[in-house]
């Protein structure tokens, strides 16, 4: 008998040691920010490596303006890349890390992208499903 009490509570040991899906979404927004890029949010369609932006509305998340239909190289692991790209017809919102500099947008303010390459490129780290369907 007691040798079953010690292997459950070696394996309640176990399990809590095992972070859940919840508390590996929080650390990727606890994650730092490394000097000269900043963490976005933007709302688009991917298809493949490739996100296309779509307008912002009031009632959709984002925390950057990009005009509407910009194409940005996406970085990840490929498997989250895969589940993205599952999701094709309908839009969704990445957050990932971009240089500053890289796109001038309308203010001329804050930037993103490579302007040597002329290609906007974000190091994704976690998606949500947008509101609406991706344009044809």
């Amino acid at each position: 008998m007691a040798a079953a009490a010690k292997l459950a509570l070696a394996a309640l040991v176990a399990l809590a040691a095992v972070p859940s899906a919840a508390s590996a979404k929080e650390g990727q927004e606890g994650k730092p920010v490394p000097k000269g890029s900043q963490r976005v949010s933007i709302p688009g369609c991917a298809k493949g490596y490739v996100f296309t932006t779509v307008a912002r509305r009031e009632d959709q998340p984002g925390s950057v303006n990009m005009p509407e239909g910009t194409h940005i190289r996406m970085n990840g692991k490929k498997d989250l890349i895969k589940e993205i790209d599952a999701h094709r017809p309908s839009v969704v919102v990445i957050t990932g890390l971009m240089k500053e500099g890289q796109y001038a947008g309308p203010t001329g303010r804050f930037g993103f992208g490579n302007p040597l390459a002329n290609q906007l490129t974000i190091d994704v780290e976690g998606w949500r499903p947008g509101l609406g369907e991706c344009p044809s």
